[in-house]
C-alpha cells in the first residue's frame, strides 16, 4: 500500500499533556477508578478540563455528525512487534465542519489524542481549529485516535490485543485518512492528499504526535508503506519521552505563588519525615486527615499530593479554567482557620509538626496544617464516605489494586493511555526523583516503583518503557521545515518539550515563518487551542499573549498554504 502525501501538519507544541492519559490535578475519583492512571497524568486537557468541556459539547453531537473511515489494523507486516499480524480493518471515527469551505481550501485535521474525540468537538466552533478553517476557507476535522472513544480495532483490551496501540500505527492512521477520506456531501470533490493541502494540529500528546507525523513521513518506508508529508504544527507537544519526569512540578515551583509553594513544600516534608523516619506517628497522621482507611502509606501520600497538581488545569478561558490550585493555595496561606472546628486538632497538629521535624515552626505552620487537613477532608474524604456507606477509601484511592487492573474488556477504556506510557512514553511524575537540595512538591514516597504499579499489574510490564521509540523522532531538539512548535511558559509539561531548559541552547531558538518557535507568556497547557465566540470576548479575554500567538499561527499557516499552491516542496 503506497501513499503519496503532501501533509501539512500544524504541530503547535504548547506543552504545558496525557498520563493517565498526559494532566495532573485533584480528581474526584470514583470507586474502582484506575487509580494508577493518574500517577503519570495526562499530557493533554482531558483530565484537566473534561468536566468543563462536557458542558460545552451539549448539542454539538447533533450539530456535527460522526463519521467513520475503515482503516487497516496493522500497517507494518514486516515488524515482529505486531505478530501475529492482522489483515483486518476497523472504523476510525471523525467529525468535520465544511461550513467555510471554498474550492482550493485545505483540510485541517485536529488529532484528538488520548481521549474520546467528542471532547474536541467544541474546537470546531471556536478556538484555533475554527480560526484556521475560517481564514483559509478550509474544512475543520476532529480525528479520533485508535483505541479511544469508539475507535477500537480489537474486541477487548487485553495485553495481546493492545499490541497495535503504538504511535507508529496511529501515525499511519492519520496519513491513511488524508489519502482516502471522502467527506459526506462533498463526494464530487477531490479532497484527499496530495491534491488537497492537509494541515495537522494537536495539543499535548496529540501535539507531539503531529510533530512526529512531520518527521516520519517525508520519505520514510515502513514495509509496504511509503508516505511523503510536507508541512506541520504541534501544540503542547511532549516530544521527549522521559521515564522519571520529576521535573513536571518544577514550573509550579518557579511560577507559583511563593508563599503557597513555600508552605506547601514544608507541609509535604512534614508528612514525608513522619512516613519515612518517624513511623510511630503514621497512624496519628492518617487519622488527622481522616484517611486512616487508606492502608498503604504511598497511597496516603499521593492523596496529600493531589492539590498541587491543579496547576495544569489553569486556563485563561473561564469556562475551562480549573480553580482548584488557587483554591488550595488560598486555603493553606489563609492566616485564619477556614473551618473553626479544626481548632480541636491544634494539639495533635503540634505533635505532628514536631514529629515531622518542624518543632521550631509550630507557630507558623499550625494554621496552614489545619487548613490543609480541612481541604483534604472536604475535597477527597467526605465526598467518598458520604456518598455511599459501602465505599472505602482504599477502593477509591489505592494503586495497589491488582484485581481491578486485571479487567480488560472494552469498557475498561482507562487501559489505553497507561499502556502507551508504560510501553513508550513514561512521564511518571515522582517525588523521589527530586534532587536532595530542594523540597519536593509531592511526596518522596511517589517513586518510580509505586507509580509504575499499574504497568506491572495491568500489563505485566516490569521494565522501563522503550522511550527510544519516541525520542528517535528528535525529542527535545525536534525540528523540521514548516514544523511549528508552540509552548506555554508556565506549563508543567514544558520540561518534556522543545522549550525545555534541557533542550539544546536551553530551549532557545530563532523563530521564523519556516520554523515557528513560540513561547506564550504566562500560559500553561496548550492555551492557544481554545477560543471564545465573538460575544464572549472582552478587553482582556483572550489575553493578549494568546491572541498574538493565534494571529501568528493563522499567518504562517496561510503562508504555508501559498507555498503549497506554488508547489514548493
Amino acid at each position: 500500500m503506497t501513499f503519496q502525501l503532501d501533509f501539512l501538519i500544524l504541530s503547535l507544541s504548547l506543552l504545558a499533556t496525557t498520563v493517565s492519559s498526559l494532566s495532573y490535578r485533584p480528581l474526584q475519583k470514583t470507586v474502582g477508578s484506575p487509580k494508577g492512571t493518574i500517577v503519570a497524568r495526562k499530557v493533554d486537557l482531558d483530565e484537566q478540563s473534561g468536566r468543563h468541556i462536557q458542558k460545552r459539547e451539549v448539542g454539538l453531537a447533533s450539530l456535527y455528525s460522526e463519521h467513520n473511515i475503515s482503516v487497516p489494523i496493522d500497517y507494518f507486516h514486516n515488524d515482529t512487534t505486531y505478530e501475529p499480524h492482522s489483515n483486518g480493518t476497523f472504523d476510525l471515527r471523525y467529525w468535520f465542519d465544511a461550513s467555510y469551505y471554498k474550492d482550493g481550501g485545505p483540510v485541517i485535521v485536529l488529532q484528538s489524542g488520548e481521549t474520546d474525540g467528542t471532547g474536541r468537538l467544541p474546537f470546531l466552533q471556536k478556538g484555533l481549529l475554527h480560526q484556521l478553517a475560517v481564514s483559509t476557507n478550509g474544512i475543520g476535522v476532529v480525528l479520533e485516535h485508535r483505541y479511544y472513544g469508539t475507535s477500537f480495532p480489537t474486541p477487548d483490551l487485553s495485553v495481546k490485543n493492545l499490541r497495535f496501540l503504538t504511535t507508529d500505527q496511529a501515525l499511519a492512521d492519520m496519513a491513511y485518512f488524508a489519502q482516502n477520506v471522502v467527506f459526506e456531501g462533498l463526494e464530487g470533490k477531490k479532497l484527499t492528499a496530495p491534491e488537497t493541502a492537509y494541515f495537522g494540529y494537536g495539543g499535548s500528546y496529540a501535539g507531539a504526535f503531529v510533530a512526529f507525523l512531520r518527521i516520519v513521513y517525508p520519505n520514510v518506508y515502513y514495509g509496504k508503506l511509503s508516505l511523503s508529508v510536507a508541512r506541520t504544527i504541534s501544540s503542547s507537544g511532549v516530544t521527549e519521552a522521559i521515564w522519571d519526569f520529576w521535573r513536571y512540578y518544577e514550573p509550579v515551583r518557579e511560577y507559583g505563588p511563593p508563599d503557597c509553594i513555600s508552605t506547601h513544600t514544608k507541609l509535604i516534608n512534614v508528612v514525608d519525615n513522619i512516613l519515612r523516619n518517624n513511623t510511630e506517628y503514621t497512624s496519628q497522621l492518617k487519622s488527622a486527615f481522616r484517611l486512616e482507611g487508606i492502608t498503604y502509606d504511598d497511597d496516603f501520600a499521593q492523596v496529600l499530593s493531589y492539590p498541587i497538581g491543579g496547576w495544569q488545569g489553569r486556563n485563561w478561558d473561564p469556562e475551562i479554567n480549573d480553580p482548584s490550585f488557587d483554591d488550595y493555595c488560598g486555603n493553606i496561606t489563609n492566616p485564619s482557620l477556614i473551618n473553626k472546628a479544626t481548632a480541636n486538632s491544634t494539639a495533635i497538629v503540634g505533635q505532628l509538626l514536631a514529629a515531622g521535624g518542624y518543632s521550631n515552626y509550630t507557630s507558623a505552620l499550625t494554621t496552614p496544617m489545619l487548613n490543609f487537613i480541612n481541604y483534604i477532608e472536604q475535597t477527597y474524604v467526605s465526598p467518598v464516605l458520604e456518598s455511599d456507606s459501602n465505599k472505602t477509601l482504599d477502593q477509591t484511592y489505592s494503586t495497589h489494586n491488582q484485581t481491578y487492573y486485571a479487567l480488560d474488556d472494552l469498557s475498561q477504556t482507562w487501559r489505553s493511555w497507561p499502556y502507551q506510557y508504560c510501553t513508550q512514553y513514561g512521564f511518571l511524575q515522582t517525588g523521589s526523583g527530586v534532587p536532595a537540595d530542594r523540597l519536593p512538591l509531592v511526596s518522596r514516597l511517589l517513586t518510580l516503583e509505586y507509580n509504575s504499579l499499574i504497568c506491572r499489574y495491568a500489563f505485566n510490564i516490569t521494565t522501563p518503557p522503550d522511550t527510544d521509540a519516541i525520542n528517535k523522532y528528535g525529542g527535545f531538539d525536534i525540528a523540521y521545515p514548516r514544523l511549528a512548535l508552540v509552548d506555554g511558559e508556565e506549563d508543567p509539561w514544558r520540561g518534556a518539550s522543545p522549550h525545555s531548559l534541557q533542550a539544546k541552547n536551553g530551549g532557545n531558538r530563532t523563530s521564523s515563518i519556516e520554523e515557528p518557535f513560540l513561547l506564550i507568556k504566562g500560559a500553561v497547557h496548550h492555551w492557544d487551542e481554545n477560543g471564545l465566540f465573538p460575544n464572549e470576548t472582552t478587553a482582556t479575554l483572550p489575553p493578549a499573549p494568546v491572541k498574538e500567538v493565534q494571529a501568528q499561527e493563522v499567518e504562517f499557516v496561510k503562508a504555508w498554504l501559498e507555498e503549497f499552491r506554488a508547489g514548493k516542496p
